[in-house]
């Protein structure tokens, strides 16, 4: 079965992409900044307790994102200058504003994630997924000040009718398919959506949850990820993603090296620091000149 979202395309056949100031690579971080269901289970660092309701072992270890973790992040992040992409759980809006207000000092981008990380977008009727994405919607937009533009699943899940959904009720990106190093159009019943490259592999959930590695691990992850990019970028013009999670790398023995990775990136001349949504403008742009 054909999903139909998009034709193949090589990067190797494509004209080049040339990015603001002759970078190599623009480079988005994207904190996920969630809220957790008490009764349900989500990612978790034990298997041993995630049959407990409530499993109080797991749901503490995520609730450190957003009491502590986040604000670490947030310091190293300015620190070198970037401005977070944050992939928005709507019901951060309502329990923890106190970081909506935060991101909006530092000026950072929201784009949505559900309404919160227990909850997937998989399997849902199509009226209710209209329901559930125009509440996330219209709640970040309330609570934040500004519309998002950009999307992002909880667990990148989707349904088949979720681009369409998506683009009807605003949103013009999504970082679900994490299928390039460059954006790429996809195709709705009405309005448009963007693919703006997203991580699967420079993501700190499987770095640490699935694979086990150290902190130093995923430095390394990051850096060598940048500096083949940063090469082939001088030809042809990369898009690289950061996916991080407040509850990991926001631990003190992680962030350490999430700084210095920054430090190497942020070392270099040719790097573009920016946002998902500037990225969508700065694409659209490309392709409509030519």
């Amino acid at each position: 079965m054909g999903h139909g979202r998009f034709e193949y395309s090589a990067i190797v056949d494509r004209p080049p992409l040339k990015l603001p100031g002759g970078a190599h690579v623009g480079l988005w971080v994207i904190p996920n900044i969630e809220h957790f269901l008490v009764d349900r289970p989500a990612t978790s660092i034990t298997s041993v307790t995630v049959n407990c309701v409530p499993d109080v072992l797991n749901y503490a270890w995520r609730d450190f994102g957003v009491r502590v973790g986040i604000w670490r992040l947030m310091e190293v992040m300015e620190k070198h200058g970037i401005k977070g992409t944050v992939a928005l759980n709507s019901d951060v809006c309502h329990h923890y504003p106190r970081i909506i207000e935060a991101g909006n000092e530092l000026g950072w981008e929201w784009m949505g994630h559900g309404r919160n990380n227990s909850e997937m977008i998989t399997g849902l009727e199509e009226a209710e997924e209209r329901a559930i994405l125009g509440e996330v919607y219209s709640t970040i937009e309330t609570h934040t000040g500004t519309k998002p533009r950009g999307w992002l699943g909880p667990a990148l899940t989707e349904t088949f009718n979720t681009p369409d959904i998506l683009a009807e009720v605003g949103f013009d990106y999504v970082g679900d398919w994490v299928n390039d190093e460059q954006p790429h159009e996809l195709n709705v019943k009405s309005g448009r959506l963007l693919s703006v490259p997203y991580s699967i592999e420079v993501n700190d959930i499987p770095a640490f949850v699935d694979r086990g590695w150290s902190a130093e691990q995923f430095y390394q992850t990051i850096v060598d990820q940048f500096d083949v990019m940063y090469a082939d970028g001088e030809a042809n013009g990369r898009i690289m993603a950061i996916a991080l999670h407040p509850f990991l790398i926001g631990h003190a023995f992680r962030s350490k090296y999430l700084d210095m990775a920054l430090a190497h990136i942020t070392g270099h001349d040719k790097v573009w620091l920016t946002t998902g949504a500037e990225i969508a403008d700065w694409y659209r742009s490309q392709r409509a000149a030519g």
